[in-house]
C-alpha cells in the first residue's frame, strides 16, 4: 500500500526559504507573486494490508519521525 505525505510549515510560523524564494521572484520582475511556500511530499510503501492500520502506522511514522510536529502539519492519502 503505498501512502503520499504532504508535510509543510504550521500556519503562523516563518517560512524562510519562502521568503527568500519570493524575494528573488521579484528581483527576477515577477512582481504578481504574492506568497511562496515550502513544503515536501514523501510516497511510503508499506506490506500492511489494513488499511485503517496502516494510516495510524504511517500517521505514527510521521508524528515521531518524518515530519517536526513542533514546526509541522502532515497530511497523508492512500495512492495505491
Amino acid at each position: 500500500m503505498r501512502f503520499k505525505i504532504d508535510i509543510k510549515r504550521k500556519d503562523g510560523l516563518a517560512d524562510p526559504e519562502g521568503m527568500a524564494t519570493r524575494r528573488a521572484l521579484l528581483d527576477l520582475g515577477y512582481e504578481t507573486v504574492e506568497d511562496v511556500h515550502f513544503g515536501r511530499t514523501i510516497f511510503l510503501d508499506v506490506t500492511e494490508d489494513d488499511r485503517d492500520a496502516a494510516a495510524a502506522m504511517v500517521g505514527e511514522m510521521c508524528a515521531r519521525l518524518l515530519a517536526n510536529p513542533v514546526m509541522e502539519d502532515f497530511a497523508l492519502e492512500v495512492v495505491e
